[in-house]
């Protein structure tokens, strides 16, 4: 190890600093609380839109077999797939229009 870092090295120093400062109390940070949708309301997302699962997973880039195990309690969507699956329970054409561009 040397004594010298990298930017990115600092970038990190300052990164856990800041989390640091946080969990003591010290400082704010941005924070968004993402869903954590229940096998149910998948499958209840899912239906609404009249999608089989392959259609679901098809049209909005996800993976079939995920998405049952989604359903059937098995997995929980890790946190980028909460977004969009927030997103597509609010605004399914925006997502349909980003992935289609």
């Amino acid at each position: 190890m040397t004594a010298k870092r990298s930017p990115l090295g600092h970038e990190v120093e300052q990164a856990l600093g800041e989390v640091l400062g946080h969990v003591r109390g010290d400082i704010d940070l941005p924070c968004r609380i993402v869903d954590d949708p229940t096998a149910e309301r998948i499958r209840a997302l899912r239906k609404r839109l009249k999608l089989s699962r392959q259609k679901f997973a098809d049209r909005f880039g996800l993976d079939a077999r995920a998405l049952q195990d989604w359903e059937q309690g098995r997995r929980i969507p890790d946190r980028a797939a909460r977004v969009l699956l927030t997103v597509i329970d609010r605004e399914p054409e925006a997502v349909e229009r980003a992935l289609a561009g």
